[in-house]
């Protein structure tokens, strides 16, 4: 599984809210826990069912909407993100409890993403962390990596100056979110990757160092962060780096692998 495509695993399942209700024959709290067991399809018509019952049709909408962004991801069929769209579109979010409003938000972000509107969607997302309504660590890392992954997509295309600004924001953010949440491995791979972007290699090459040895304090995705330094390191910044300073890549991958082996664990 490529690093993105973790992310976007990821993201919805962790962003479900509690089901409020407990009984068993609940169709919104049955929909809310298939989605969580990424039954999606299961979840989507206990979903509908529980949107017969007035007061549950806004937040049975929400997880509906959920469970076909995740199917969307998985078959990229176009029916999955245009019904996704059109459940958002018919909800009222005014009706939602305040944990629900944030998912929402959410999922009006990833429609977007997913749709291509990267610029848009970065603006989302910048709104829902600036809001301080994620309450888990684990959704709050997520939704920053969506954030710096679709300024990037959207960057890309633009001259070279508005991008140098685009990675100077996500440099910025970074530094702030690790100042705060040193285990957050979102934001330590985004630095290093946005200091590559603007061309300062010696201070990406740092920043995968300086993760790497941080890597522990992101818990059980300490491995994954680990993979997608190393990848950033091989693939991207060596062979730049190489060019720049007019050495082989040979002699920057060996150091790497040396600062590798001292620090392995």
């Amino acid at each position: 599984m490529t690093r993105l495509a973790r992310v976007l695993a990821c993201v919805a399942i962790a962003g479900v809210p509690a089901s409020l209700a407990r009984a068993a024959d609940d169709p919104l709290a049955k929909a809310r826990q298939l989605y969580n067991q990424r039954q999606y399809e299961a979840a989507i018509n206990a979903a509908e069912q529980a949107r017969l019952i007035p007061q549950r049709a806004d937040a049975a909408d929400l997880v509906a909407a959920r469970a076909y962004l995740e199917r969307f991801r998985l078959s990229v069929a176009s029916d999955d993100l245009t019904n996704a769209r059109d459940r958002l579109a018919r909800l009222d979010p005014q009706r939602l409890a305040p944990r629900e409003r944030a998912e929402y938000i959410i999922g009006l972000g990833e429609t977007l993403y997913l749709d291509g509107a990267y610029g848009a969607a970065a603006n989302i997302f910048d709104s829902i962390l600036n809001s301080g309504d994620l309450q888990a660590a684990g959704g709050r890392e997520r939704v920053v990596d969506w954030w710096a992954d679709a300024l990037d997509r959207d960057a890309r295309p633009r001259p070279d100056i508005d991008r140098q600004n685009v990675y100077h924001r996500i440099r910025t953010r970074m530094e702030e979110e690790i100042a705060v949440r040193p285990g957050n491995g979102a934001a330590l791979y985004w630095l290093a990757s946005a200091a590559r972007a603007q061309g300062d290699l010696q201070a990406a090459w740092d920043a995968v160092e300086a993760g790497w040895v941080r890597a522990p304090l992101a818990g059980d995705r300490a491995t994954a962060l680990r993979e997608d330094l190393d990848r950033l390191m091989l693939r991207g910044i060596v062979p730049e780096r190489a060019r720049a300073v007019g050495q082989p890549p040979q002699t920057l991958q060996a150091d790497w692998e040396r600062f590798k082996e001292r620090w392995r664990r």
